[in-house]
């Protein structure tokens, strides 16, 4: 077993906010995962396989290579470690994953349209729309590679009839970005229950992340 022992940051930053998703009731019960890559080893420290979040502790998380090899912990992975790792297999500046269950967001993968960025700070977080995955068994590699064909460089993604994928620079921006995208989802409902929702276009997104202003 390897040495590279996990900083206690990374493993107390997961903890965090998986359970600050479930406080959400955006991970409820068992659903979704979290992920982090840390800086120091390079190794994942990922939740647990079907732990409820309210019992989950610093001690159930468990810390795998991009292979999927455990180096720490006693539970099993989550089962969509796989898609986690590609993630960070694929796109180097991504240091954080997290697979959620929200019920806006999952109502439009339920009718497979697109999430329109009509928001502010979800567009800056995405980077444009967020697109739907056509349903598929998510536990797999092949399913993480189709997954980032789809998303591009945007950093979320529509599970159809499943949930949602973020990824981030830090854990706390794809935390961050998981809650922008369900509020614009809850948004976007509404709007398209009153009428046409005018999309941002695309250079004004481009030049909100570039200068990181609203």
């Amino acid at each position: 077993m390897s040495q590279r022992f996990v900083n206690r940051e990374s493993k107390e930053e997961v903890l965090l906010f998986a359970k600050q998703l479930s406080e959400l009731k955006l991970c409820p019960l068992t659903q979704g995962n979290v992920s982090i890559r840390d800086a120091a080893t390079g190794l994942i420290v990922i939740t647990p396989h079907d732990l409820p979040y309210d019992n989950m502790t610093i001690d159930d998380l468990v810390v795998i290579d991009l292979d999927g090899k455990v180096h720490e912990g006693s539970r099993e992975p989550s089962s969509e470690w796989p898609v986690h790792c590609d993630v960070y297999r694929e796109r180097k500046e991504v240091n954080g994953v997290i697979h959620s269950e929200p019920i806006y967001s999952n109502a439009f993968g339920a009718i497979h349209k697109e999430i329109a960025p009509i928001y502010v700070n979800m567009a800056i977080d995405v980077g444009g729309p967020v697109p739907v995955m056509p349903f598929t068994d998510s536990g797999n590699t092949e399913f993480g590679k189709e997954m980032l064909r789809l998303m591009g460089n945007r950093n979320a993604i529509i599970w159809a009839n499943h949930g949602m994928l973020t990824c981030g620079k830090t854990l706390k921006a794809a935390f961050h970005c998981t809650v922008m995208v369900e509020i614009c989802a809850e948004m976007y409902h509404i709007a398209l229950c009153h009428g046409n929702p005018i999309a941002i276009p695309k250079p004004k997104i481009d030049l909100l992340i570039e200068t990181g202003k609203e």
